[in-house]
């Protein structure tokens, strides 16, 4: 008699048919879509070498890193304001008034200098977030507002002239080492892994993250969620200064027009990687790659000799890739 039974076969003749290498396949492509912007920069870090050999050597490294610095700040505080839903175009204007503090301080106290540099940055910061959070404005207008106030303002102080000279204390922060490490990229890793303690480890990186996940949700569990939104764009504000500051050093050179455009590089460094518009997801760990992106991908196209209007159409494409995949994984 025909047997009818219906138990499955062991799980050893399924493994000896040959079934168990797809399922194989299938977790090292979920591997690579989960930690895809890593996956990104590594192949980028292969082909610039593979192309171009000077590309890995320790000048050039340090070269990349030093540059990659501005964004780094800038970056960091846009993640804080995308992960509450929001944007911040202002931060490149805010930097150049910072940088034109600065520059009318050159001759203070380097903490007086930076105490009214910083200070100015998170005023202006702030002042986004009372106007987006009591108002109930879109904070893509309030901060394109500011983004063209902010720049007439370093504009009317400096009468569009540039500050040259610093002190030597001053220059230090943007052209000094400490044990082989430009000071810019300290500065940078000190803010990075400050700002991944804060949103992964504090109370306020939580409801930050609840703010941008579910904002009715945050403000029935009892969050603040006004003062939180408030705080990111001062934060944001802040963290832009002190880029306008580092850049200030660096060029020993105080420019009105400092920092025009950066804020669109922040916020395409934290969208690819991987913090979405749609708020609370994403992190400062997906931000850094995203910037060394960003910044890998200028030296190899400029080690290559591409034209800069050709760059931005490259930058153009990784971002817009970016965001496809983006919305892919999460509708996955």
């Amino acid at each position: 008699m025909r047997s009818t039974d219906p138990t499955p076969a062991p799980i050893s003749d399924k493994m000896a048919s040959g079934t168990a290498s797809p399922t194989l396949a299938v977790q090292l492509v979920r591997l690579i879509v989960r930690y895809r912007t890593l996956a990104v920069f590594i192949g980028m870090v292969i082909l610039g070498g593979i192309l171009s050999p000077e590309l890995l050597s320790l000048g050039n490294v340090t070269n990349v890193l030093r540059q990659a610095s501005f964004n780094g700040l800038l970056s960091t505080g846009m993640t804080f304001v995308i992960l509450t839903k929001g944007i911040d175009l202002s931060g490149g204007s805010i930097l150049g008034v910072a940088a034109m503090v600065a520059g009318l301080l050159k001759d203070h106290n380097i903490v007086t200098l930076f105490a009214c540099a910083l200070g100015a940055g998170g005023v202006l910061g702030i002042l986004n977030g009372v106007v987006i959070a009591k108002l109930r404005l879109e904070p893509f207008v309030v901060t394109l507002a500011m983004l063209t106030a902010a720049r007439g303002v370093a504009l009317v102080v400096s009468r569009g002239y540039l500050i040259t000279g610093v002190q030597d204390t001053f220059r230090e922060v943007g052209v000094g080492y400490v044990l082989g490490v430009p000071n810019p990229v300290i500065i940078m890793a000190i803010t990075f892994a400050a700002a991944w303690f804060v949103l992964r480890y504090t109370q306020f990186g939580r409801r930050v993250y609840a703010t941008g996940a579910n904002e009715d949700a945050a403000r029935l569990a009892g969050i603040n969620v006004d003062a939180h939104k408030i705080a990111v764009y001062g934060i944001s504000g802040v963290l832009a200064a002190l880029a306008g500051l580092v850049l200030v050093a660096r060029l020993q050179t105080a420019d009105p027009l400092s920092g025009s455009g950066f804020e669109l590089d922040a916020i395409a460094a934290t969208v690819i990687g991987g913090t979405t518009f749609d708020g609370g997801k994403g992190g400062i760990g997906g931000t850094i790659i995203g910037v060394l992106i960003l910044a890998m991908l200028n030296n190899i196209l400029n080690l290559m000799n591409v034209s800069p209007y050709a760059q931005q159409i490259v930058k153009g494409l990784v971002l817009a890739g970016a965001v496809v995949m983006n919305e892919y994984t999460r509708r996955r």
